[in-house]
């Protein structure tokens, strides 16, 4: 398991944070479609905001599912859109950048090297690089904040678990961390749902406890749609001050185990 970098030093008043793992390939068996590769899912929908998550994969011969990894991530917020991918590569180099960027549908090209910035012009996003290439902060005023570093499937995890990853592909996805500022208490979304107040934890406070699930409720159409059954992402532009808001522990630490995707409070 990869040691995330937090994207942020500040602490606001209601704070959330979440960690995706990398190896998102460790699916609660029957909790995502047989074939959840090349397919979208939301993983935060809440009345401001919708994170989409689009996986890439394999099945292995002998596999009734497949292995997957998030390769892009989609983000719709008041009028606007954002998307973050890892451009597929056949040999992996650290030097070269394979992060590719939109804002509103228009490609965004950062110049390679640290702190090197963007900023939108109502000034409500931004997105830093935190290392030369592959590793970046994308930041939406007062609403969330996200740390991507783009990875590959590496020979040595391709044969621990048999992933039978192909010699043309280095399968280059994204390993996330997400912080929140601010849930309202109808959060949706495969993460999302765990910070409602009538989420049953069925698992005991700090004990793993499986969050992926519910393909039929959480799969979108696109990477930046909001069509899932249980999508809450509305067209008004500033949350209410006076919605609810979730409170609970502050952060949800999700890994990769043998029996699925799990996650401390």
């Amino acid at each position: 398991m990869k040691h995330f970098v937090s994207g942020s030093q500040r602490t606001p008043s209601h704070h959330h944070g979440s960690t995706i793992a990398s190896y998102l390939h460790y699916l609660k068996p029957g909790a995502l479609a047989h074939r959840s590769s090349n397919e979208h899912f939301n993983l935060i929908s809440d009345s401001n905001i919708q994170t989409n998550a689009r996986f890439i994969g394999l099945r292995p011969e002998g596999r009734t599912r497949d292995y997957a990894w998030i390769q892009a991530l989609g983000l719709k917020f008041g009028n606007h859109n954002f998307t973050v991918e890892a451009t597929k590569t056949q040999k992996w180099e650290d030097n070269v950048d394979h992060l590719k960027l939109s804002y509103d549908g228009t490609d965004l090209h950062i110049p390679e090297g640290h702190t090197a910035d963007w900023n939108s012009t109502k000034g409500n996003a931004q997105v830093e690089r935190t290392s030369t290439t592959n590793s970046l902060t994308v930041t939406i005023r007062d609403i969330i904040e996200i740390s991507v570093n783009v990875i590959p499937v590496s020979e040595e995890d391709s044969k621990i678990h048999n992933y039978q990853i192909p010699k043309n592909d280095s399968f280059a996805h994204l390993e996330v961390q997400l912080q929140f500022f601010g849930l309202s208490a109808i959060v949706e979304g495969i993460l999302g749902r765990t910070y409602r107040p009538d989420f049953e934890n069925p698992a005991k406070q700090g004990v793993a406890m499986p969050v992926v699930g519910g393909d039929d409720k959480y799969k979108t159409s696109s990477l930046l749609a909001t069509d899932c059954a249980l999508c809450v992402l509305t067209p008004v532009n500033i949350k209410d001050e006076h919605d609810p808001v979730t409170m609970g522990p502050g952060i949800l630490d999700c890994k990769g185990g043998g029996n699925g995707i799990t996650c401390k409070k």
